[in-house]
């Protein structure tokens, strides 16, 4: 009741109206291009972090999984493709680079590294387009046991390649086609040396000793097996040439230890794993390995002796 009276008695208030100006934000453009930039570094980063291991991953994957038809995971030896049997390498006879037999990995010849490698070179026997490197010779030292060699097989003392000789400054052609390897007195890197080459050469260089060596040539014939050419008067090919069989490599001579005039040729693959040993006295004297590659009889590979007039 109250309420009512003093409602009654007040008067009506009227309120103005309020009217509020308008807020007008500003546009707000977001950098787009540095965004842009911002995202295309990440995604960068991204790719450079986590995309090899992916790769990595994958090959691994592939590389464990069997192929289709083949029977068995494969193996890359000296850049063939051979297929590998589940329980170790094939026993069957594969050839790789003119070498059959099993494969298997043994120490490169120079002790440089573990390399692939098959266990049994191909029989010097089965080796062809092999040609006499002289002709209308005399076979002055076969190959095989002599008082006269500095290499020992079975306790006795063994020549390990084969002499024979015409005249002083007569024609040293190729036997086989390959690639020079070595042409000079720097040779015996190559020669299939098991050890060591270290200290002999520092001796060489200390007492200045090159001119005693033999001037020798080795050729790989492309075929696992390499030549060796020894005691020449003057080569006219050099490391890296690439020869065919004939073609001249120098001239008689006899450089070296010899007695006289002659070629001394030896037949070895770097495949192979027998060994021949090196005199002990003269590996001593000489600082070289005691060991070398065993060698074959170039006899076998070569032609009949009469063909090319070799008596």
């Amino acid at each position: 009741m109250v309420a009512r009276r003093l409602r009654a008695r007040l008067p009506a208030l009227h309120l103005p109206t309020v009217r509020l100006p308008t807020v007008r934000l500003p546009t707000v453009r977001l950098p787009t291009a540095a965004l842009a930039r911002e995202l295309s570094s990440r995604v960068r980063w991204l790719r450079a972090r986590w995309l090899p291991a992916a790769l990595a991953v994958g090959i691994a994957i592939l590389g464990a999984a069997q192929l289709p038809g083949s029977g068995g995971t494969r193996q890359e030896v000296l850049g063939v493709d051979a297929a590998a049997s589940p329980d170790g390498p094939s026993a069957t006879a594969t050839a790789v680079a003119g070498v059959t037999g099993d494969l298997h990995a043994i120490s490169d010849p120079n002790g440089q590294a573990a390399v692939p490698d098959t266990r049994f070179p191909s029989p010097a026997a089965s080796l062809t387009w092999y040609r006499w490197p002289i002709r209308n010779a005399r076979l002055t030292l076969p190959f095989g046991p002599s008082p006269w060699g500095s290499r020992i097989v079975d306790g006795k003392r063994f020549h390990d390649g084969i002499d024979v000789a015409t005249f002083c400054g007569d024609r040293i052609t190729a036997a086989h086609d390959g690639v020079v390897l070595a042409a000079g007195r720097h040779y015996d890197a190559f020669v299939g040396w098991r050890g060591d080459l270290g200290p002999y050469t520092a001796r060489l260089n200390e007492k200045n000793l090159w001119g005693t060596l033999p001037i020798a040539v080795v050729v790989d014939d492309g075929n696992g097996y390499r030549s060796i050419y020894a005691h020449f008067w003057k080569v006219v090919v050099k490391a890296g040439d690439t020869v065919k069989a004939g073609q001249l490599l120098g001239y008689e001579g006899a450089t070296g230890r010899a007695s006289g005039c002659h070629l001394h040729y030896g037949l070895f693959s770097p495949y192979e794993v027998a060994s021949f040993t090196f005199d002990p006295v003269a590996a001593a004297h000489m600082l070289l390995p005691t060991e070398e590659i065993a060698r074959v009889d170039p006899l076998a590979a070569l032609p009949p002796m009469a063909s090319a007039g070799i008596r």
